[in-house]
């Protein structure tokens, strides 16, 4: 896993913005901070001694989240597979303010509840060739949106994307499928061509409020600012 900060100017709020399989902080950038320090996570690759790498990522956690006095309010935003890893991480974050999440779910493998097996397992096979190809179209509502992703792209190899994903898998298989209420508020595009809305929802129903968004699997260009999408 790696962190950049979007933000650091010691402000009182801290955002914590998980993002989604094969992103980073690039696409990200231009959204209005105003007076929030944000952190980015990103990667969700595993080091080959995971237990290490855990023992010292929760450390540096622990630097990002109590500088000085640490911050008066904390702020969690997941979106797509970080609404999963922000869960499975729950334990080890700080107490959140509000938590969003966004085109995902805490089963994003899931026939009823997240992608479906079949799909995925294809996208798992054929990584490669979807990140050199339509992936990142379908990632989008409209094609002038993925036209402004490509003036600021994701910097990180393919290779490395595609360790991700299957590093990712294997953590998901190995998931207990009990839902812990961690989330507050779920934000559900109406054209996700990656995470069907209707499995969104399928899981988010009767378990927090949602809005539905007119938008693709990446909503960030209806918005300017952070502070925009928490206020939804």
């Amino acid at each position: 896993m790696q962190s950049h900060w979007l933000n650091k100017q010691n402000n009182d709020k801290l955002i914590i913005f998980f993002t989604g399989w094969s992103f980073d902080y690039k696409p990200f950038e231009f959204l209005d901070y105003e007076d929030f320090d944000v952190l980015i996570l990103y990667d969700y690759n595993l080091n080959p001694r995971p237990l290490r790498e855990r023992e010292k990522f929760v450390n540096e956690l622990c630097e990002f989240t109590n500088l000085g006095e640490g911050y008066k309010q904390y702020y969690l935003i997941a979106w797509s597979m970080g609404v999963f890893m922000a869960y499975q991480m729950r334990n080890e974050l700080p107490k959140f303010n509000k938590k969003i999440a966004i085109n995902g779910t805490p089963f994003p493998v899931d026939d009823e509840f997240g992608i479906p097996q079949k799909p995925f397992l294809l996208t798992l096979r054929h990584a490669k060739t979807g990140l050199e190809g339509k992936f990142y179209q379908n990632i989008f509502d409209k094609p002038e949106e993925f036209e402004r992703y490509q003036t600021a792209p994701v910097e990180r190899s393919i290779e490395n994307r595609e360790q991700e994903l299957k590093t990712l898998y294997a953590k998901i298989k190995e998931t207990d499928k009990t839902y812990e209420t961690y989330y507050d508020k779920a934000l559900v595009s109406n054209n996700d061509k990656i995470i069907p809305t209707k499995n969104q929802l399928n899981f988010w129903q009767n378990k927090v409020p949602v809005e539905i968004l007119e938008s693709g699997h990446f909503p960030y260009y209806n918005f300017k600012s952070w502070n925009e999408i928490l206020c939804k």
